[in-house]
C-alpha cells in the first residue's frame, strides 16, 4: 500500500512539472498539452484520495 501511494504521488509530482514544462512553451499544441497533464494530474488526485478514503474504512489504514 505505501509502494502504491508513493508511486501515485510521483506521478502526481511527475504530471504536475510537465503541466510546467508546456506551459514555459508558447504555442498552440503545448497549451493543449498543458490542459491535458493537468487533467491527469487532478484525476490521479481524486484517485490517491479516493483510495486512501476506502482503505481507511475498510481498515487497512489503523487508527491510534
Amino acid at each position: 500500500m505505501k509502494t502504491f501511494v508513493l508511486v501515485m504521488l510521483f506521478a502526481i509530482v511527475a504530471s504536475l512539472f510537465s503541466a510546467l514544462y508546456f506551459l514555459t512553451r508558447r504555442d498552440e499544441a503545448s497549451s493543449k498539452h498543458m490542459l491535458t497533464a493537468l487533467k491527469v494530474r487532478v484525476g490521479l488526485s481524486v484517485t490517491l484520495v479516493a483510495f486512501l478514503v476506502a482503505a481507511y474504512f475498510l481498515g487497512f489504514i489503523p487508527t491510534q
